[in-house]
């Protein structure tokens, strides 16, 4: 039997070896084919939420709807494999997708071939980062986001997504301004100018057809019957009604020269822009050959400075025209039934019969080809979708661009994670499984690089995903795959089917999604733990919105708050007087209203000790020294000591040294294993003495109050027996706290 046990030892060790390497193997230690059955019908419900979700959020990152396709494909299959939660339903999510648009807005053009391979990069960088944290066993850096901290930022991001899609929702054009609430207003004015009512009309029928659904049964796959629905009625009615026209059949003068003037604003920004380029490639070869202090480097410095100032100069006025050029509307009227003419609704001949359409130009960020002018008399769909599956591919990897993309991938790689793991925890508590943070990271980690040679863009932990998940009853991981399948189904045969789909139909469904994000109660809640928690929790909330789009300014503020607030708070523990409590044990005198020893003072010392609060600590403990004098004896209570360094050391030696030159004898009651280690190491162990080391108050007073006390006057030591300070009695039957 011995040598059957031990022949099965090496097999069992290589199982458990392969089920921690290749996490998914452990699914099928007790699957059944009912099993199968379940996951099955889990992920086609999910992927059923997912196609028409992650399309919306990839707009939301600045990214052809496509795109979130490609991010539904791999990424959600490899998550599954290599993480530790089986029902985690990982792909684009709402706060990821903004942080992304966030980071390369000042890098690139949304949506430009650029736009698009950084974005791509920034999921390598932080599939790179999480899974570094995973493999050195680091997840718990995520502790740095303190959880007032990530409400107070989910709470802003949920509302600076929302009023992102505004514009989209009214079927307007404004461009983004410095911070996002400028944004929003001149959306709000340009809503109230020129809302395009079929627009509005539809994202309303959408929003009423997810609510009425969801309220009616949350099983039924509403998000997906509002996009069946409203893709319908924009084919049947036309909802996208598109022209391409030239200039000579605009019948405005005024329409021409500003594009004219348009135009030449656009290529001397492309000029400046080139220019720039070249001038960057002669810096670096004048600082390489002369220095960065020398004439030559400095002159071609100076010559970059001014063309940035004028390419800005150039951005605002072509910032201006694109606005004037979105406020000119028109009336298209038919000459010889072949020809489309259009003419400026101010000037419209009094005897024109037109279409009865209000048309407008279509404004990119490019110049406009003056023979092919695209004109639109309806609202903004998807589009063209490649079909297929997107080509695989190293992502093109520039260390420039990479080391400007780090610290923000590093920030979106702890929230993205933070939103991951808090979605698992909260399953876990239902399915009662095992979660591994570490192997979380992994798989998050791997998602995003594999993603990223997949044309990804950065993905997370979904928690509507999810919760369809668990209320389908998944099983295993398994259901994350076949909701994968679905999305390569999607691809390769139905792409056709959603060029109708309208773009105020993506912006409700993600209105629809991150109101889930909104969280009132977790600033009620951690102002009642703590006033300070409420404050950190408000005050990050409030500075994101005020940044946005710089979302990461309002988090690194919250956290500088949080980590300055621990070490303020670590510079000034608590530390009280204490007697005995109705109770039976010692708490803190002054609170309680007990009276006080005359021979022994027994300090209670709540917080380590380290180079950061040793005067305060000496400061304390000699001001209530010098409050009695009639004391023999100190006892410190450090039970509370969980970290000794040199300093407090050094500065705990100083203390026992000066009381006992001074003639009073010190003890130290209720330090654990790890401090007395250190003071072993110091011999600081020796000269504060084996028998003035004790293991609790109850001990060391019973050592020490007999000798304290002779010839002592007190009658009765409150130490001893509960004795009250006069007119400060607590009642019997009050429910003591600490």
């Amino acid at each position: 039997m011995q040598n059957h046990l031990a022949s099965n030892g090496p097999k069992k060790n290589l199982l458990t070896l392969l089920i921690r390497l290749l996490p998914f193997l452990g699914w099928f230690k007790s699957y059944k084919s009912a099993h199968l059955r379940i996951d099955l019908l889990s992920g086609l419900t999910v992927a059923l939420v997912l196609v028409p979700q992650s399309m919306a959020y990839a707009q939301l990152a600045g990214l052809p709807a496509y795109y979130g396709l490609y991010a539904s494909f791999i990424p959600p299959l490899v998550a599954s494999l290599f993480g530790s939660s089986r029902q985690l339903a990982t792909g684009p999510v709402a706060v990821v997708s903004l942080m992304t648009a966030t980071t390369l807005e000042p890098l690139a053009t949304a949506g430009s071939e650029a736009f698009i391979a950084y974005a791509i990069l920034l999921a390598l960088l932080i599939g790179i980062f999480q899974f570094s944290l995973g493999v050195l066993k680091l997840g718990l850096v995520v502790n740095f986001l303190s959880h007032p901290v990530v409400n107070g930022f989910t709470n802003a991001a949920a509302l600076i997504i929302a009023t992102s899609q505004l514009s989209k929702l009214f079927g307007v054009h404004v461009d983004s301004s410095e911070h996002h609430y400028e944004t929003v207003y001149n959306v709000i004015r340009a809503a109230l100018a020129f809302t395009h009512w079929p627009t509005l009309g539809i994202a309303v029928l959408a929003f009423a057809i997810m609510i009425g659904l969801k309220r009616l049964n949350p099983r039924i796959p509403n998000v997906l019957v509002a996009v069946i629905i409203s893709t319908l009625v924009s084919w049947s009615l036309g909802y996208e009604h598109n022209h391409k026209t030239d200039l000579s059949e605009i019948i405005d003068p005024g329409t021409t020269i500003i594009i004219n003037d348009y135009n030449t604003t656009i290529d001397k920004i492309e000029q400046h822009s080139l220019r720039r380029v070249e001038l960057t490639a002669e810096l670096e070869a004048a600082k390489e050959n002369y220095g960065d202090n020398s004439t030559q480097y400095m002159q071609i410095h100076h010559q970059i400075s001014l063309l940035n100032m004028e390419i800005s100069e150039y951005k605002e006025t072509a910032h201006r025209i694109r606005d004037n050029l979105r406020t000119l509307h028109f009336k298209a009227a038919t000459e010889n039934e072949n020809r489309l003419l259009f003419y400026n609704v101010d000037n419209i001949p009094s005897n024109l019969k037109h279409d009865g359409r209000n048309w407008r130009l279509k404004v990119g960020n490019n110049r406009i080809k003056k023979d092919n002018i695209i004109m639109t008399g309806g609202g903004d769909v998807v589009g063209n979708i490649p079909k297929g599956l997107p080509a695989f591919s190293i992502p093109q990897f520039r260390w420039n661009i990479a080391l400007d993309l780090l610290p923000m991938a590093i920030i979106i790689s702890l929230l993205g994670f933070m939103e991951a793991i808090s979605i698992a925890k909260a399953m876990v508590a239902k399915t009662g499984q095992r979660l591994d943070p570490n192997q979380e990271l992994i798989g998050q980690g791997l998602a995003n690089i594999a993603g990223s040679f997949s044309h990804s863009y950065a993905v997370s932990g979904s928690f509507s995903r999810s919760a369809v998940n668990i209320q389908t009853g998944a099983v295993s991981g398994l259901s994350n795959v076949f909701s994968s399948c679905v999305v390569v189904i999607t691809l390769l045969f139905f792409t056709p089917l959603l060029y109708h789909l309208p773009q105020a139909v993506l912006a409700a469904i993600i209105m629809m999604a991150v109101i889930g994000l909104l969280n009132v109660r977790g600033f009620i809640h951690a102002w009642k733990a703590q006033k300070y928690d409420g404050i950190i929790g408000i005050v990050t909330f409030i500075f994101t919105l005020v940044f946005a789009p710089h979302l990461d300014r309002g988090i690194l503020i919250g956290v500088g708050l949080s980590v300055g607030l621990h070490l303020f708070r670590g510079m000034k523990p608590d530390i009280a007087l204490l007697s005995k409590h109705p109770d039976g044990s010692y708490r803190n005198q002054a609170r309680f209203g007990l009276a006080q020893c005359r021979h022994i003072a027994v300090i209670r010392y709540n917080g380590s000790l380290f180079f950061a609060n040793v005067n305060y600590l000496e400061e304390q403990m000699l001001e209530r020294v010098s409050a009695m004098p009639e004391l023999k004896h100190i006892i410190m209570v450090g039970n509370g000591i969980n970290e000794l360094d040199a300093s407090g050391e050094d500065m705990l030696s100083l203390l026992v040294g000066r009381f006992r030159e001074a003639g009073y004898d010190i003890s130290i009651s209720g330090l654990n294993d790890s401090v007395l280690d250190v003071l072993r190491r110091t011999h600081l162990y020796e000269k504060i003495g084996e028998d003035h080391l004790f293991r609790n108050v109850d001990r060391a007073i019973a050592a020490l109050h007999k000798k304290t006390h002779i010839g002592s006057e007190e009658k009765v030591c409150p130490l001893v027996e509960v004795v009250h300070l006069e007119n400060k009695k607590v009642p019997s039957n009050h429910r003591y706290k600490y």
